[in-house]
């Protein structure tokens, strides 16, 4: 179990939180307002998925590898990074502020035979209890939060030594606020206006600032592109829009 530590104030922006649970009905639509997140996961899979095998020395091969590892998915809103998890063998619990996100998650994971500890609650909760894991994913969640310097020490704190965290999340740049906010939201309608804040994106620069003070170390960085003709995301260099990270923390 990690050190219990108590963490003053709550990373819970009830807006937000408002605002994702009325979607909630759609978390497992395909082509409805989560949209975006089904067709980016396959890349956010793949990231994830390959450097935790490389980390850890596992079995590429297999389809199950990670039946070792216990992982955290903070929130997870429907579990669409939670599912395809437990399938690969891990021992997953997925977390989200929202009570009607997790009623989703959980009778979707049971209709899909998974068994996943779906959990209505913060990060910081789970680490004031002294939850640990082997690895923490923390995926398009650190723009939504109302404290990323306290969201990112709860999230560290549960990270065993030796574990990993992942993060995936929107640079603020022009070209994100033109793509993202302008052409995603008022153009195009991949989602409902007032789904992202410009001003709450995270550069990657502010991101690595706050692992600083944590046991975590920034290893890894990619961006996320996206390409219109062929309705398809691909990881790349370029992080001026959509961006992951990965985080080690050293065996103390």
């Amino acid at each position: 179990m990690a050190d219990k530590t108590h963490f003053s104030g709550s990373t819970v922006d009830d807006a937000e939180i408002a605002h994702f649970s009325a979607m909630a009905a759609e978390w497992w639509s395909p082509t409805g307002k989560f949209r975006p997140l089904h067709k980016q996961n396959p890349t956010r899979l793949a990231f994830i998925r390959e450097n935790i095998i490389a980390h850890y020395g596992l079995d590429e091969s297999v389809q199950s590898p990670f039946g070792s590892l216990k992982m955290l998915d903070i929130g997870c809103g429907g579990g669409l990074i939670s599912e395809p998890m437990s399938r690969m063998g891990a021992q997953m619990t997925g977390a989200d502020a929202s009570e009607v996100n997790i009623g989703i998650a959980s009778t979707h994971a049971k209709e899909m035979g998974l068994d996943i500890d779906y959990r209505a609650t913060t990060a910081e909760s789970l680490a004031e209890a002294g939850e640990s894991f082997d690895v923490v994913l923390a995926m398009e969640v650190v723009e939504h939060v109302s404290d990323v310097p306290l969201f990112i020490k709860a999230c560290t704190s549960m990270v065993k030594p030796g574990g990993l965290m992942f993060m995936s999340t929107l640079n603020r740049t022009m070209k994100s606020w033109a793509l993202a906010i302008v052409g995603a939201e008022y153009i195009l309608r991949w989602l409902p206006v007032g789904t992202h804040q410009w001003d709450k994106f995270v550069t990657p620069d502010e991101l690595e600032a706050a692992f600083a003070p944590t046991p975590l170390t920034m290893t890894k960085k990619e961006g996320m592109i996206y390409n219109p003709v062929l309705d398809r995301w691909s990881r790349g260099k370029d992080m001026d829009i959509n961006y992951m990270v990965m985080c080690e923390r050293g065996e103390d």
